[in-house]
């Protein structure tokens, strides 16, 4: 058992090392279309992307959140890309103050991405390709008719708002310019100042705030295992001494 926590242990630390180098490259653009069956966590999560297409503002649906800024809630934006496809892109945090003011969100039409292209501006978005949370959060279960969201359901979001060729994954945007943000829970970047009132606009969403972390205790199991079989081979060492002794007597 040591010996398979060091395998372990070097299986975890080459993992970590990927994702490091995914979150920290150039920006690519994400999986199309006919790649999304062949998406997975090994070879896509954390993946930085970059995303070129129209916000569909009207279907902003907010996920409870609790981030290093405090509670309150994400805002999931649906974006439509120049191929016709669409991806929900998680623009970032609000307080939950700011996510009172936040209307229901609208139900698609089938020309809603035709509409929006027509209509709104072109935006350029870069962030973290993340997998869809499909369990709920917080000891909930999403409640979708409602529109209480508690984990990033890209399913149950699409169907809720009747959009349609939606892709299995959603984008954690990263913080904006003046935000300062790194990749992870770095809150501290900002100002005191800004942190007082990060998150208190729908205008604005804190974005960055993507937690990674991978709990790596492999090393201490495997000297726990390591050490449990010397304290074997000890006391099996003593007994059979004892026996020697009893036997020559």
């Amino acid at each position: 058992m040591g010996t398979w926590q060091v395998y372990r242990l070097q299986w975890k630390l080459d993992l970590i090392e990927r994702v490091n180098q995914r979150v920290h490259a150039e920006p690519d653009f994400p999986p199309p279309p006919s790649h999304w069956a062949q998406i997975s966590a090994a070879s896509d999560e954390y993946r930085h992307v970059l995303l070129n297409g129209v916000l569909l503002y009207e279907l902003t649906s907010k996920v409870q959140a609790v981030t290093s800024l405090g509670s309150g809630y994400w805002l999931m934006t649906p974006l439509c890309l120049v191929d016709g496809s669409v991806v929900l892109v998680n623009r970032g945090y609000v307080t939950t103050e700011a996510a009172r003011a936040l209307p229901a969100p609208a139900h698609a039409t089938a020309a809603a991405c035709k509409s929006a292209g027509a209509a709104g501006p072109a935006v350029a978005i870069t962030g973290l390709l993340r997998l869809s949370e499909a369990r709920g959060g917080f000891l909930r279960a999403n409640e979708a008719a409602a529109g209480r969201w508690y984990s990033r359901d890209v399913t149950a979001m699409a169907q809720a708002l009747g959009l349609s060729a939606v892709a299995p994954y959603f984008v954690d945007a990263d913080a904006a310019p003046g935000q300062q943000l790194q990749s992870g829970s770095d809150a501290e970047a900002l100002r005191p100042s800004d942190r007082q009132g990060a998150g208190s606009s729908l205008a604005h969403p804190v974005g960055g705030l993507t937690v990674i972390s991978f709990p790596n205790n492999h090393l201490v199991y495997a000297v726990t295992w390591y050490g449990l079989a010397l304290m074997v081979a000890g006391i099996t060492w003593w007994m059979s001494r004892d026996a020697r002794r009893w036997n020559r007597a």
